[in-house]
């Protein structure tokens, strides 16, 4: 029920990019993520809903064809098997919510 992130490791993803999973169940997650300056979450897809939180930072978020910069308490939402991608623009921190949870990252 608690989840200290002192106590959760970080692990690599895309270069200049780290993620830290926080509490979860089967039904939603939620991830930290550090980005470097210029480091990108590459372009993907997959089943899950994802909701973004801007913690820190700026980021060029690409959503299907529709490119935006957001910021520091912005947030966005990427559909289920919608394509998506982003660019940090200012070194930063994103947490992402999932639904379901994703057991790939475990």
């Amino acid at each position: 029920m608690f989840v200290y992130n002192k106590e959760v490791t970080a692990t690599d993803c895309e270069p200049g990019v780290t993620r830290k999973v926080l509490a979860y169940t089967d039904e939603i997650m939620m991830c930290e993520l550090h980005f470097e300056k210029g480091a990108k979450g590459n372009w993907h897809s997959h089943p899950h809903h994802q909701i973004t939180y801007i913690a820190k930072g700026s980021f060029e978020f690409t959503i299907g064809d529709e490119t935006k910069v957001v910021s520091k308490g912005d947030s966005v939402y990427m559909p289920q098997n919608v394509g998506h991608g982003v660019t940090c623009v200012e070194e930063g921190m994103l947490v992402d919510v999932f639904s379901p949870m994703r057991k790939d990252f475990l």
